[in-house]
Formats: C-alpha cells, sequence, structure tokens
C-alpha cells in the first residue's frame, strides 16, 4: 500500500498536512493529489481536523440485502486474517458502516473511540480524507496512509476502501474497507480490498439472480391462475402482462407501479384501493415474494371496480399515441415521455438526465416534433466547448435569436463555464420578449455541487431510464433498427437470436444495441438473424462496458469456443492459455458457450 512513498516521507507529509490546515501552500509533489484535492473538499465541507464528532444513527437498518450477500465473504477473509491486527468494514452507499470484523482488540478499541462503528457514517464530510469516504467520493479504489487522514486521530491508521456497485443495475450500493495500524500496512491492503469487493459483487449477482428468478417463478403462477392485470417488480426488475400493457394508459400503468413499490416495505395484506389517473378505481391486491427483508418483489393482481363509468374506462383503455419517431411501450419509457411532454407543454425549463445512449435527445426531439412541428429545434452541444474559445459568446446569441434551445451534455462543463452558462440564461430570459424554452441533458453520475447553481434554473428533472428497465421494447427496437440500417431489405432476427439479445443488460442503452445491429448488417443483409450472426458481445452477460483489452479478449475466447463447437478445452489449447484461465474468463466475461 504504501509502495508509492517510502516511510520516511510519512514526516513530509505530516509537515505538509500541518502547511495546508494554517493556510500555507504544501510544498510542490510531497502530497498526493488525489489526498489534496480531499484536504481541499474537507476544508470546504468545514470538517474538524482536530476531533471526531458525529451521531449515531440507531434508526437505521443494518442487515441490509448488501450486508447478506458479503457476510460469508466478509467472514471468510476475516477468518484468513485472524490474529492479525487488520479490521474488514463493509459500508452502504452513504458510508454508514454497516458490519465491522476486527483480529486484534487493541485496534477494535482504537476504532470504538474514533467512530468507526456500525451506525456511525465515515463519509468524507463527516471525518474528511479516508479509505471509505474518499473512495466513495471520487468513485474509485482509494488508500489513505497515516497522516493522509484529514483528521488527526487518524493518523496511526492506514486503510484501503474500494466501492461496490450492483453487478445487474451499476448502482452504487456500498463499500469494502481494510484497516490497519500504520506501521503494519503492507502493499498488498489495496488489492485485497478490491479482490474482496469483486467477490461481494459476485455474491450480489448470485443473489440478484435468485431472487429474480423466484419473483419470476410468482409472477407466472399468478398468471397463470388469475385473468386480468397481473404486474411484478423489485428494485431491478419490472413485469407486466400483455393485458396491463393494452388496457391501461401509461400514467395508469405508473400509478399502479408507484403502489406496489410502497407494498415492497408495507406489511399486511388486503386490497389496496387505488384512484387511477384517467378515472378509474382499482383495486390491487400485493404479495410479497420472500420473507421479512429478504423480500424479492412484490407481485400484484389488479381488479378494476365494476361500478366506474363506461367513459372512463374507456378512456382507461384507450392507448396513448406515441411520439413521433419513437417506439416503445415499457411503462418507465412511457412514463419519461409523457412528463418530458407535459413540462414541454407547461413551457418550465427542463433537465433531462440519464444514462448514455438511452435517448435522452430522442425524446426532445419527438416532442418538439409533436408539439411544435414548424419551430426549430437547436442543439448547443457543451463538449465542445473546450475546443472552440468562443462556445459561450455563441450559445448568447442562439439564447437571444431561437425559441427552443437544447444544451447536450452539461455536466462535462467545468465549474467557470457552468457559471458562465447560469449567467447567459439569465441574461436571455431577461431580454427577450418572446418566451424562451431551454432542456439541458446530464448523465446519472452527476456532481451535484458543481451543478447546483444551473439546476436551480430547471424546476424539473427527468430521468429517462435504462434499456435494462423495459427490455420488451428490444422486440420493436430491434426491427426500427434493422429496418434503417438495412435499408428497407427484408432482414428479421430468429427467435434464437432474440433471445440472446433479452439477455443482455445494454449498459450502452439503445445506441450499444444500434451499433451491435450495425456489425450484424455488415456481415447480413437480408434474410434472418441467427444467433452465429450476432457479434462475441452479445454470447457473454454484459454487466458493465468492458475496456478495449478486456473486449478483444472477450471476442477472442468466443471465437475460439464457437470453432472448437464449445469444447473449451481445445480452445484454451487454441489461444495458448491454461484451462484453468480459460474457465475463469469465461465466468468473469459471463461468456455462454456453445454446447458441444
Amino acid at each position: 500500500m504504501s509502495r508509492d512513498r517510502p516511510a520516511p516521507a510519512q514526516e513530509v507529509v505530516a509537515a505538509n498536512r500541518v502547511r495546508f490546515l494554517t493556510a500555507e501552500t504544501p510544498e510542490p509533489r510531497t502530497v498526493r493529489d488525489t489526498i489534496l484535492a480531499s484536504w481541499r473538499r474537507s476544508v470546504e465541507m468545514q470538517v474538524a481536523a482536530d476531533k471526531i464528532e458525529m451521531h449515531f444513527e440507531p434508526e437505521v437498518h443494518l442487515d441490509t440485502r448488501l450486508a447478506r450477500s458479503a457476510r460469508p465473504v466478509l467472514r471468510g477473509l476475516s477468518e484468513r486474517l485472524q490474529g492479525q491486527s487488520v479490521s474488514v468494514i463493509l459500508t452502504d452507499h452513504s458510508g454508514l458502516v454497516l458490519s465491522r470484523l476486527t483480529g486484534d482488540s487493541e485496534l477494535e478499541r482504537h476504532l470504538d473511540r474514533v467512530l468507526l462503528a456500525p451506525g456511525f457514517s465515515y463519509a468524507e464530510k463527516f471525518v474528511g480524507t479516508n479509505g471509505i469516504g474518499t473512495a466513495l467520493e471520487v468513485g474509485g479504489p482509494a488508500h489513505v496512509f497515516g497522516h493522509e487522514h484529514y483528521a488527526e486521530n487518524l493518523e496511526d491508521l492506514a486503510c484501503a476502501g474500494v466501492p461496490i456497485h450492483h453487478p445487474v443495475t451499476g448502482r452504487l450500493v456500498g463499500a469494502v474497507d481494510l484497516t490497519c495500524w500504520r506501521k503494519d500496512a503492507g502493499s498488498l491492503l489495496l488489492t485485497l480490498a478490491k479482490t474482496t469487493a469483486e467477490q461481494i459483487k459476485q455474491a450480489l449477482l448470485a443473489d440478484a439472480s435468485a431472487s429474480q428468478l423466484e419473483l419470476f417463478q410468482e409472477y407466472l403462477r399468478v398468471c397463470s391462475r388469475r385473468t386480468g392485470i397481473v404486474l411484478a417488480l423489485s428494485s431491478d426488475l419490472i413485469m407486466m402482462n400483455e393485458r396491463a400493457r393494452t388496457s391501461l394508459a401509461p400514467a395508469d400503468q405508473a400509478t399502479l407501479l408507484a403502489e406496489a413499490s410502497e407494498a415492497l416495505t408495507r406489511e399486511g395484506r388486503g386490497a389496496i384501493v387505488v384512484e387511477l389517473p384517467s378515472g378509474p378505481v382499482a383495486r390491487m391486491y400485493c404479495r410479497r415474494v420472500g420473507s421479512g427483508d429478504h423480500s424479492s418483489g412484490v407481485v400484484a393482481h389488479v381488479v378494476l371496480d365494476q361500478a366506474t363509468s363506461p367513459a372512463s374506462m374507456a378512456r382507461s383503455a384507450m392507448p396513448r399515441i406515441p411520439l413521433p419517431s419513437l417506439v416503445g411501450t415499457g411503462p418507465p419509457w412511457l412514463h419519461a415521455c409523457e412528463e418530458v411532454e407535459r413540462v414541454f407543454r407547461s413551457g418550465e425549463w427542463l433537465a433531462v438526465e440519464g444514462e448514455p445512449g438511452v435517448g435522452k435527445l430522442a425524446v426532445l426531439r419527438a416532442v418538439q416534433l409533436r408539439r411544435q412541428p414548424v419551430g426549430r429545434f437547436v442543439l448547443v452541444e457543451a463538449r465542445d466547448a473546450g475546443r472552440q474559445p468562443s462556445w459561450l459568446q455563441s450559445l448568447r446569441e442562439t439564447l437571444l435569436s431561437t425559441d427552443s434551445v437544447v444544451i447536450a451534455h452539461v455536466d462535462t462543463l467545468d465549474a467557470t463555464r457552468l457559471r458562465g452558462v447560469a449567467s447567459a440564461l439569465h441574461d436571455a430570459r431577461a431580454a427577450r420578449r418572446k418566451p424562451l424554452w431551454i432542456a439541458v441533458t446530464l448523465g446519472s453520475a452527476k456532481n451535484t455541487k458543481k451543478l447546483q447553481q444551473l439546476l436551480q434554473l430547471f424546476p424539473s428533472t427527468i430521468e429517462i431510464p435504462p434499456l435494462r428497465l423495459h427490455l420488451d421494447d428490444l422486440s420493436v427496437l430491434v426491427p426500427l433498427f434493422l429496418s434503417k440500417l438495412s435499408q428497407g431489405a427484408h432482414l428479421s432476427c430468429s427467435p434464437e437470436a432474440m433471445r440472446l439479445l433479452m439477455r443482455m443488460s445494454w449498459p450502452g442503452n439503445a445506441e450499444q444495441l444500434h451499433r451491435v445491429l450495425s456489425e450484424v448488417v455488415q456481415r447480413r443483409r437480408t434474410g434472418c438473424i441467427e444467433p452465429e450472426d450476432l457479434p462475441p458481445e452479445v454470447h457473454a452477460v454484459s454487466r458493465r462496458v468492458l475496456s478495449h483489452i478486456e473486449a478483444i479478449e472477450r471476442d477472442a475466447i468466443v471465437k475460439s469456443l464457437a470453432d472448437a463447437n464449445g469444447n473449451k478445452v481445445q480452445a484454451a489449447r487454441a489461444l495458448g492459455m491454461s484451462r484453468a484461465t480459460i474457465y475463469r474468463k469465461i465466468h468473469d466475461f459471463g461468456i455462454v458457450a456453445p454446447r458441444s
């Protein structure tokens, strides 16, 4: 862990920490950039450097799904470290400590004194620079050694923290941290923390798979025994039968899903009476799958009240006219489109957020086309600001001459340019006689502090859902993309190939789907697409976006497996790797090998 700085350098770090805390500038190259940046954040958040004070959270539930999945991993690591002065710590996404396993009584007492214990949060805003809070703040592994800690109470410790992201949703769910005495810290502490975080991700994946299977089985059981509307959902999954999709307006679907989501945390059974936005009254019977805190989700059977007026029932069953050039009927997607259109009609300025490739600009263009078919839609790309010195001046001129403007990727701007954009928007609003409508787009992982001043000008933020939350829409997206890419030639997708596409989580969303189908069309221009026509990445369960080198390696393994008709030994021999290595990489990349 201390590989990048020999032990004597700690005296230099300690001296420069004092210089920093006394408002002097640290000497160049004496403190790592990540640590210095964290110190500055700690000052901005007015964290005390000479003491650790925070409130205990007695009401917080510590036995979370993350804690349960991680427990065997952490217990096994603690047993291997038995007798060594190392503490294994798990936190949630906010830095709140969920569990702590320590193999040394003296270290245990010290951690109690500095409140590094379950029920206390080690976010940077409470204790400044530390392995847990800094890793969560920067979004990646962080090791903090001795005097690099902001709070002097922690200077005898060394810690290595690694964020944990859910393997299916990619959402930040927590962090794992290894803490020991500074004198005992070794160079492998951070490596061990990274390995532990990966093992916890695999445990979460296994838990998610089992939970989703349990929920799916119960959903199928209810569908087979009940007529009418059936829906199911968990924190990562939404399912809805054909009756629900065709007979309910999008707003009604969203209302029922919201009620079912509340049922995830609500005890008791019986009917829930729901007044739907389009008029009908519904009775929803919810059943939680699983028990207690181990619930996998909820399955709901919905009955529309027969006393509802025929006119209201007709309005409920009337399908919504889709936005021009857009397809898809998944409830999360339709709800987002409907909300964007509602805000556009109101004239309020709007922020649209979502992962790359989800279709933020496509929705905005479609709304503009339906509501103002002859109006101008002007797109200003914020990513060009760094390459164009006159970008801000050009934006000011656009705001004065155009009625509708979309500023894309505003979260890529630095703080100075963001202040300039906010100022330009203020000035344009005051100078114009005609109304000005502005929308901005940004990613899901936005820096809220940096964007705070700008987003105050936008009353509403609407999130466009990732493709993995409305996978059923692949059945219409795939034909649409194939028709455009093949320029009208007859090209379809076989059920077997579609099943492979449905199995992916699509971390790159619709943009990734379009790219994959572009590769297919280069090789097959007419006829029916079969599994062997699909690129290698479709033969792997993509839980994350692979690096370029990882993607090359994955593609080589998929090709070798196909050439060897699924024989892993032959494929390994052809690639010049051991059987153990190819088995490990098949597992890591989620490759589904063809059967020999």
